[in-house]
């Protein structure tokens, strides 16, 4: 029995599918569909809108999960990693992990490229692209620009649908930083209305006020949400924490500011507590020889995570760190560090 299907390619870019012998048996199958059909050579996973989680996008790990009319998106894979994760996805495993973003150990873009996925994996960037929203809200959302463009009549969203707008602001926001300024909040606002100007609101000076109002606490409730699953970042800088994990009061919860030693990043993808002690013990080694700074300089750069939560969570002295770790105050990594941060503040000025 024939069966269609609405695949999402990409940020506003949707297609139809027409299975003339129906759905595939196995969902490798049907990704080789849509390979051949759309002329793809690039790896991708699929996902497809649960019922069960209000229409939200989940991994498809079977395809009698979907039927004739549902709608899958295409998510598309960048490296092995990806890949692997796919995989694991498939056999019905579940592995997801947040990490954090700055501190004053400088993190230079090759350590920040070492760490399997990270909660601000991106710099924010110059013009903030509004996301694709779920099926239903980008029906009302087209349909109102539609009608502001005809006539001008603006859009009054319901609380369901400004809900799942903001929801899906805040989950693009969080790519880039849980903590955003008042300027970025404004760049998300005005990147929304301009999208979308059927949204604009009337008799605001900027014509989103309002809306950036509203996805600063859409933003306050998302990180307790990630604070609640366990985020590595939120957890840390909730400076009322106990060592017991004694829960605390929402007032009780800082922005980590720069320079601050407040920096939680995971470990490297396929890496343990153990193996980056070994790590450490061997670069303790390579100390002792000449002419190797490019390999010290990577055993540093890889070992980063385990000597941030080192420092975050044991607050060594600074003679017991330094005994545990005589590189990063060598020459050669002070200057390192240093040049580092020059490059970080001059791109924090511009």
């Amino acid at each position: 029995m024939a069966a269609t299907l609405r695949v999402i390619l990409g940020v506003d870019n949707a297609s139809k599918l027409t299975l003339p012998t129906g759905i595939p048996d196995s969902v490798e199958d049907l990704i080789q569909v849509i390979r051949r059909h759309f002329a793809l050579s690039v790896n991708f996973r699929l996902q497809y809108r649960d019922t069960e989680f209000d229409n939200e996008f989940v991994n498809l790990t079977a395809t009698s999960e979907i039927k004739d009319k549902c709608t899958v998106k295409l998510i598309y894979l960048t490296n092995e990693s990806d890949t692997s994760a796919h995989q694991t996805a498939l056999q019905g495993l579940d592995d997801s992990s947040f990490l954090s973003s700055s501190d004053t150990d400088i993190l230079s873009s090759s350590e920040s490229s070492s760490t399997g996925s990270s909660l601000r994996s991106q710099p924010w960037p110059a013009n903030f692209q509004i996301p694709q929203f779920s099926y239903e809200v980008q029906i009302q959302l087209d349909k109102a620009n539609q009608a502001f463009y005809n006539s001008g009549t603006p859009l009054s969203p319901s609380t369901k649908l400004k809900s799942d707008i903001l929801e899906g602001l805040a989950s693009e926001i969080v790519k880039y930083k849980v903590y955003p300024s008042s300027a970025e909040f404004d760049d998300v606002a005005l990147a929304l209305i301009t999208k979308y100007p059927c949204l604009k609101e009337q008799g605001s000076v900027t014509g989103f006020y309002g809306w950036k109002i509203s996805l600063k606490y859409k933003m306050a409730n998302y990180r307790t949400r990630l604070r609640n699953l366990g985020c590595p970042e939120l957890s840390i800088n909730a400076v009322g924490e106990k060592r017991d994990s004694a829960s605390q009061g929402p007032n009780q919860v800082k922005k980590p500011r720069k320079a601050e030693v407040n920096y939680y990043p995971d470990y490297p993808v396929g890496e343990t507590k153990e193996s980056l002690e070994k790590e450490r013990q061997a670069l303790m080694l390579e100390l002792k020889k000449k002419n190797n700074q490019k390999l010290i300089q990577s055993k540093m750069e890889r070992t980063f995570a385990y000597r941030r939560q080192e420092v975050v969570e044991d607050m060594p002295l600074i003679a017991e760190f330094k005994n545990r770790w005589p590189a990063l105050f060598s020459e050669s990594q002070v200057m390192y560090s240093s040049f580092v941060l020059f490059l970080s503040c001059a791109s924090i000025m511009e």
